[in-house]
């Protein structure tokens, strides 16, 4: 039998009260980028007035942070992003990840790295810690470089986008008014200038000059007026709207941008100052797009997306979309409007979509490919020497996530269906995963926010400094390899006060069954990760049957909340712990859980 990892910060994944990181410092732990089938731990979806009769927490459990009543949540995210005092702000950053944590709704698993193939005759290739990676600089022996980022992309339009192999097809066709270079730092790229009021409210971006569409046609700061907007409007229903919240909206809903009469300049007003605006201005979803283009579609205000759905559409970055053979291939040919594109060396992009890694492994060793995104699970020990073979740094975390209206909580109280959630995080084995599965020194997740972010107060989120006290001190420790009995014990006697019986043996009694449909895309090391989740599960009795589906159906029905536990991700989109945290309000388009809904 696996030894289960234990989590020293079970603690925290209690029923602590939300005031543990609510000043600066705290005395409690802290807590820890498919089609839906019926369980047989009830039928339908339960909303918060289904628990009102449902069994009582057993005496003396702490009222439990209710997932489904999210207001706090949500109201805690906008100070956090009007205030202008950052020791608060980090203190109550600390607070909303508590309250993430203590839903048990979210299950970390580890901090990312990040791991490709690349032939030896490719160089500058660079990425970032937020899994952008930049082909429009590579240099190669060819005129044509052999790329497999990931399968059928979900969506090329950047405001709609919220895939990493989605950016890095965003990077590498559209420019915004930032980038980062190979170092990973921030530089203008269509800005020229950028200047800011003294009260850090109002940034004004002059715009390089004859700056051109892929069509020959002008680009100028209407089109980012044009694209911001349209990424907010409702009808858009981006699922990074709430990106754009830190720009003052006007009162009809669109926001406080305006473009020079020349068209050479921006003006935009925040409703607070923004340290990470610039980062923002990076973003994929801040790149603009051409109205015409966007609005000849025939059904552009219904499918906001339809213009850029086949190959052939307007861009302004290093590189175009030629050719696309839906489920095969997209050819990518370089952009002679490109402000730099004096700077692109290769004329080609050949893009393999595929998600099966066995097939990609064998297309680069057979010189099919000069550039893989993923290797099998099995071939990573062998390949650990290999100078092909690249482990970068990122900034994110690998996690599972609950579907809170999921029919297997029906009938249960906030404090039961925490409970279950918590059993099973007791019964994870994160060591396993990471040695066995990952191999490339990934490290286990205790929290949602990952390691070595910044706590936008010139510190580090998860480390002590003046300004706040972080409740986890030691920086090793938090599994105890050696406490299988007690964490399996724990997370019996959880599942018992949440309702379910247990045999002398220690298993669920089949009059109390656990069963329940885990969700996943395709890939080696995603599929054995939820063999190592079954395994760990059916320890005590819980049945989970594993459902794998292509890469764009499971973002749209982990999105839709079409399942009831499903395999997760998270790249940071710039390095602040709000990005970490706002994706989770109710209205959110990245908020997976259904939290508040």
């Amino acid at each position: 039998m696996k030894r289960k990892a234990a989590l020293l910060v079970a603690l925290a994944l209690t029923m602590t009260t939300l005031s543990a990181c609510g000043g600066g410092s705290a005395e409690a732990p802290a807590a820890d980028n498919g089609t839906q089938e019926s369980t047989e731990a009830g039928g339908g979806t339960a909303d918060a007035a289904d628990t009102a009769d449902a069994e009582a927490p057993a005496e003396g459990e702490a009222d439990a942070v209710d997932p489904l009543n999210w207001d706090g949540f949500n109201s805690l995210i906008q100070e956090i992003k009007t205030t202008t005092d950052y020791t608060e702000r980090e203190a109550m950053m600390h607070e909303a990840e508590d309250m993430l944590m203590e839903t048990g709704a979210l299950l970390p698993l580890y901090y990312y790295n990040d791991i490709y193939l690349q032939k030896a005759n490719v160089s500058n290739i660079y990425s970032n810690l937020y899994g952008f990676k930049y082909f429009q600089f590579a240099q190669t022996d060819a005129d044509t470089l052999r790329i497999n980022l990931a399968s059928e992309p979900d969506y090329l339009d950047p405001a709609l986008n919220s895939s990493v192999d989605g950016a890095c097809l965003a990077v590498n066709s559209f420019a915004g008014l930032y980038t980062y270079d190979a170092d990973g730092s921030l530089q203008p790229d269509l800005a020229a200038d950028v200047s800011v009021s003294d009260d850090g409210l109002t940034y004004t971006v002059t715009l390089l000059p004859d700056l051109k569409w892929s069509d020959g046609s002008e680009l100028n700061a209407n089109d980012f007026v044009y694209s911001w907007n349209r990424a907010v409007a409702p009808e858009t229903a981006a699922d990074y709207s709430y990106m754009f919240d830190a720009i003052q909206a006007n009162d009809d809903g669109t926001l406080n941008v305006t473009a020079s009469e020349d068209g050479q300049s921006l003006t935009i007003v925040l409703n607070a100052p923004c340290a990470y605006f610039l980062d923002l201005l990076a973003f994929p979803a801040y790149y603009p797009v051409k109205q015409s283009e966007v609005e000849s579609a025939a059904d552009w205000e219904t499918n906001p997306g339809a213009w850029c759905q086949e190959a052939g559409f307007v861009s302004n970055g290093a590189y175009t979309l030629s050719e696309w053979s839906h489920d095969e291939s997209m050819t990518y040919v370089k952009n002679p409007y490109y402000h730099r594109a004096d700077e692109v060396k290769v004329e080609k992009l050949q893009m393999m979509l595929s998600a099966d890694d066995t097939a990609i492994y064998a297309a680069y060793n057979a010189g099919d490919l000069d550039f893989a995104d993923t290797v099998p699970t099995d071939e990573i020990q062998s390949l650990l020497d290999n100078p092909e073979f690249h482990i970068v740094d990122n900034l994110g975390t690998y996690y599972v996530c609950f579907n809170v209206k999921s029919p297997l909580f029906e009938g249960k109280t906030p404090a039961q269906a925490n409970a279950m959630r918590r059993a099973f995080a007791l019964l994870v084995d994160r060591d396993y995963i990471v040695e066995n599965i990952g191999q490339t020194g990934q490290q286990p997740a205790n929290t949602f926010i990952p390691a070595g972010m910044a706590d936008g107060n010139g510190g580090v989120f998860k480390a002590n400094d003046d300004a706040y006290t972080y409740p986890n001190e030691a920086t090793e420790g938090y599994y105890d390899p050696e406490a299988f009995d007690e964490n399996l014990d724990e997370a019996i006697e959880l599942l018992k006060s949440a309702g379910y019986e247990f045999t002398d043996d220690g298993m669920l009694s089949e009059e109390t069954p656990i069963t329940f449909e885990y969700l996943t895309n395709e890939g080696t090391a995603h599929v054995a990760i939820a063999e190592s989740l079954q395994q760990d599960f059916a320890a005590v009795g819980i049945n989970m049957t594993i459902k794998t589906v292509d890469w764009n159906v499971f973002l749209e029905e982990r999105k839709a909340g079409n399942y009831d536990i499903a395999r997760n991700g998270w790249l940071a989109d710039f390095n602040d712990p709000i990005n970490m945290l706002e994706m989770w309000t109710t209205d959110s388009g990245n908020n997976d859980c259904q939290f508040g809904r």
